[in-house]
């Protein structure tokens, strides 16, 4: 993977958050390409509870000012970076004082979903583009981690199809166990339908369920990774009926190998 460029968009990444499926494999993955030599960016959103002294993050300011629309609301974007320790590694945040300055990740203490998760992941989705056209900084690849960063590949299909900067770029999503049961806003369907994304490409929205939401990410990417062995059943199904080349759940072990060859052999 020497000299190939991949963008990890991820909506949780240790040590910044607690160690979990997603958050492990949001490192590990990065950190193996970049000791082969390929060249890395990661970003995330900046949820509240991360500890910005600790981490050392910093405030962009040549990449943020800018601001996004979401469902006709304009809201600023922030962007933050820091270095994971000893990797070498950049990271960006992606901020916005109205979604993500609340200390926790995606519900309240009583473990209900913030109503607003819909509106959080688009405006991920839009900030991680607007973010890298202003790097200048041209992906091969764009692999997708956790269903808050699920409307990338969607965005990336329709709102910025015509971005010359992507038009060889790839995009793979990892596809992991149910990390919720309830539904996000019944709405979302049409504040994604507000930037003109057809009806008829995201009709599962209309009912967004974790297993809704994944199987919209899953039809707009170009390959699927099973990351983790707690896939739903009718998911797994989805993925292997979806004629997407896909990679069958590697465990720990064995992932390394695993995911180099379906970089190289499925999706470059």
């Amino acid at each position: 993977m020497e000299d190939k460029r991949i963008l990890f968009v991820s909506s949780e990444v240790v040590p910044y958050l607690a160690e979990n499926e997603v958050s492990l494999m949001s490192y590990d993955v990065p950190k193996m390409i970049n000791d082969q030599g390929g060249q890395i960016r990661i970003f995330m959103p900046r949820y509240g509870n991360i500890n910005e002294r600790r981490h050392q993050l910093h405030e962009v300011i040549r990449l943020s000012g800018m601001n996004l629309v979401v469902n006709d609301l304009d809201m600023p974007l922030i962007i933050k970076v820091a270095s994971i320790p000893k990797e070498r590694i950049q990271v960006y945040f992606i901020d916005n004082d109205e979604y993500f300055k609340r200390k926790a990740t995606f519900a309240d203490e009583e473990g209900v979903l913030y109503p607003d998760n819909d509106e959080r992941a688009i405006f991920f989705a839009k900030g991680v583009v607007e973010t890298v056209k202003k790097l200048n900084w041209v992906p091969d690849i764009i692999h997708v981690h956790g269903w808050l960063a699920g409307m990338l590949p969607v965005y990336m299909k329709h709102f910025y199809k015509n971005e010359a900067l992507f038009a060889e770029t790839r995009i793979v999503t990892s596809v992991y166990g149910k990390s919720f049961d309830e539904s996000l806003s019944t709405d979302m369907i049409e504040k994604v339908k507000f930037d003109g994304i057809p009806e008829s490409d995201i009709a599962d929205l209309a009912q967004p369920t974790y297993e809704n939401l994944l199987k919209t990410t899953i039809k707009h990417s170009d390959a699927v990774i099973i990351a983790s062995e707690d896939v739903p059943p009718s998911l797994t199904k989805y993925i292997e009926a979806s004629g997407k080349p896909f990679l069958p759940f590697a465990p720990k072990e064995r992932f390394a190998e695993a995911y180099t060859n379906f970089y190289k052999t499925k999706v470059l």
